[in-house]
């Protein structure tokens, strides 16, 4: 049984469960948690303590869900730490809005202390009432959107108090509460103890000096594949890929604007295969936006996909790719930036592209990391820009337009593009910027959104990895690729890298066959 069909399982074969937390497998971790009432705790199904009976284990889909019933979480295997669940559905609309709140719920940006209103905007985001959106919320999830909000804040809090040296009055505000006061008394009511004795305890059995941060993911992962992926879009002064056999350290600089504060810095992401995590370290600078790092660092390299579910659906076709994951992006303008540069021509060609861009706007950086000086150009400073400063850096007129309109678009907040984001609605919105298309569209939605259904029917590599390059025009050609990746829903984009996969690695390079940037 797969992680997607075991918790599809939940509540109906709980031996399943028990069977799958005996096996402490990490490919099953995220997908559930064990309550043991015998203790009050519950725990990943990875967790190394002595496996308890089964008659005093409860299981739960979510952290949200065991903590309303009364467990709190396990000291040692830290629930915090577990990949996020990703379920998908075409075809259950309710179903699909629900996974679209719970993604937008785990976005730090919706983090705000204001329970009376965090609901009411989400459900106007999503075109639905109050009542609606919290019914069908509970039939889901077995929680509201505001408990499963509470415990998305509690357990990033928790990861924080474990592994930095913050504050505690810091970590208070940047998970969400709007006071100490209040954040102490939610901790103490939740989990038993306060804040203060958590980071006394010495419970914590891997203590890490400073911000350095592990996120676990589920196996089987392509490293290599990754690494490859990421070395070949390396545009200096902003990022330095270093990919060895098995392993990727990636480190970036990365800045935000928050309100009216920017908030600037340096991250560094090290693999480490054996324990199935990524220790991400972080700079001093990007304490007050930390849950924001982190949840993008994890979109960035994909760590909360499930490929079981995935490759269940997509092996059929291509059976020798289930570790390929979806490189995203810490910066949803920067890569859609990047992918209207490579329209239509190589990847070298669209990063020297790029490169010249952070060459002529990038902010300078100081640095402890000699490889990372400039931060990629803001929407605010290319919004500024004419379509003559662009053009003497060797981008065309269609293009110098349309990265005009984007910036601006972003910079007047019109346009969204992190995975938070409402996916249709975005898509619509960026095919209406002049010189930006459905493949453009399309990619953004993958990469950036983390649309795992996004599919750029009219990409020409694509074509050539599916066999529909022969076709008497490239419409044609788009139609077959379309009507192929019906199968493949809800996964297309991960079935799209791995069609690109498949290409030779001679023929990626030509102009005629170019992969995105």
């Amino acid at each position: 049984m797969t992680p997607n069909e075991l918790t599809t399982h939940l509540g109906t074969d709980d031996d399943a469960c028990y069977r799958a937390m005996q096996a402490r497998d990490a490919r099953f971790d995220g997908c559930f948690f064990t309550g043991v009432t015998s203790t009050g705790i519950y725990c990943r199904p990875v967790c190394a303590v002595k496996t308890p009976k089964r008659e005093n284990c409860r299981f739960f889909g979510h952290p949200a869900q065991a903590e309303s019933a009364g467990f709190r979480p396990c000291l040692r295997c830290r629930p915090e730490l577990a990949p996020h669940a990703l379920v998908w559905s075409m075809q259950d609309a309710t179903s699909i809005l629900a996974h679209q709140a719970a993604r937008m719920l785990d976005e730090p940006e919706a983090w705000s202390d204001d329970g009376g209103s965090a609901l009411p905007a989400l459900a106007a985001r999503l075109g639905v009432s109050d009542r609606h959106l919290r019914r069908i919320f509970e039939t889901h999830f077995n929680v509201s959107p505001l408990q499963y909000l509470q415990t998305r804040r509690l357990l990033t809090a928790k990861q924080l108090l474990a592994d930095t040296q913050l504050p505690v009055a810091q970590i208070a505000l940047v998970s969400g509460f709007a006071s100490v006061r209040r954040f102490n008394t939610v901790f103490v009511e939740r989990y038993g103890l306060n804040p203060s004795q958590l980071r006394r305890s010495g419970a914590v059995a891997e203590r890490v000096q400073g911000l350095a941060i592990p996120l676990g993911y589920r196996p089987p992962y392509d490293i290599t594949a990754m690494g490859t992926f990421l070395a070949q879009r390396q545009v200096n002064a902003i990022e330095s890929i270093a990919a060895s056999a098995g392993t990727i350290c990636a480190s970036r600089t990365f800045s935000i604007k928050i309100s009216e504060t920017t908030h600037a810095g340096w991250l560094r992401a090290e693999f480490v295969p054996e324990r199935h995590q990524v220790r991400l370290h972080v700079s001093d600078s990007l304490q007050g936006v930390l849950p924001l790092v982190i949840r993008r660092v994890r979109a960035w390299l994909d760590l909360d996909a499930d490929p079981k579910a995935i490759h269940r659906v997509l092996q059929s076709r291509f059976p020798h790719s289930a570790g390929l994951r979806v490189p995203g992006t810490l910066d949803g303008f920067e890569l859609a930036v990047r992918a209207v540069l490579g329209q239509q021509i190589t990847v070298a060609a669209a990063r020297t592209l790029a490169q010249r861009l952070v060459d002529a706007f990038g902010v300078p950086i100081a640095t402890p990391i000699p490889e990372l000086t400039r931060l990629f150009p803001s929407a605010t400073v290319l919004a500024q820009l004419t379509g003559d400063a662009l053009g003497q850096l060797g981008i065309v007129k269609q293009r110098q337009n349309a990265i005009l309109a984007l910036a601006r678009a972003v910079d007047s907040g019109q346009l969204a593009l992190h995975g938070g984001g409402q996916v249709h609605a975005t898509i619509a919105a960026l095919k209406a910027l002049p010189g930006i298309g459905d493949w453009t569209a399309q990619y953004i939605a993958m990469r950036a959104l983390r649309w795992p259904d996004a599919f750029p029917a009219g990409d020409v590599a694509l074509h050539k990895a599916l066999g529909v390059q022969d076709a008497p025009n490239v419409r044609l050609a788009s139609l077959a690729a379309e009507a192929a990746s019906q199968a493949w829903k809800p996964w297309r984009s991960y079935a799209v890298l791995r069609a690109w996969a498949e290409l030779p690695a001679k023929a990626k390079t030509t102009k005629k066959i170019a992969t995105p940037a």
